[in-house]
């Protein structure tokens, strides 16, 4: 059986800017999601959601990084999957995300500058601003993407918010840790 060593890799000063981070808000629409919108023939909204996403959510737990969600929307898919996911910290049908981003920090006992944000438009903004490492989706708005410390080169939904948590863990120093514990390997 051969050892299974880390396979990624971000540029040392994106690393440095992305240490320290406790807690991780995520934009759901564009972000965990693709951003469509899908209607059943009874007026039910469907959504699709990555579960390279999903897991990469569950790794930041296990390093002891918050995953919270802020979103503009609400819908029962959405809360099924963020309940599946054990995501705890969830604001639903949020326009200004700022202030519901301060008060999950505020329960938290943490500050901007342990925060970081996935946002992929206008809505998000304010956050990733405040944050001290934000990310944006391939296929953000210009004005996410000219915020954003990194984009992502997957688009939202799929696997774009796994990238994110991962640059988080690497520059952490959870990824190899989490990687070992996941193939039952030791270096």
């Amino acid at each position: 059986m051969r050892t299974i060593s880390p396979a990624l890799h971000f540029a040392p000063e994106l690393l440095l800017a992305a240490q320290g981070i406790r807690v991780a808000f995520f934009d759901v629409d564009g972000v965990l999601t693709d951003g469509g919108l899908y209607f059943s023939e009874h007026g039910e909204s469907l959504k699709r959601f990555s579960t390279l996403d999903g897991h990469g959510l569950k790794l930041l737990k296990m390093a002891g990084i918050t995953p919270a969600v802020i979103t503009g929307r609400d819908s029962r898919p959405l809360r099924m999957r963020l309940e599946a996911l054990g995501i705890g910290h969830v604001s639903f049908g949020t326009e200004d995300k700022k202030p519901a981003a301060q008060a999950i920090l505020d329960e938290l006992g943490v500050g901007w500058e342990a925060a970081a944000a996935m946002g992929d438009d206008w809505p998000d903004l304010s956050v990733m601003q405040c944050c001290a490492f934000a990310s944006a989706p391939a296929g953000a708005h210009a004005q996410a993407r000219a915020l954003a410390h990194y984009v992502t080169r997957a688009a939202g939904g799929f696997g774009a918010a796994r990238e994110f948590c991962d640059l988080l863990l690497v520059a952490g120093g959870h990824y190899a840790t989490l990687l070992e514990q996941a193939t039952g390997h030791t270096r």
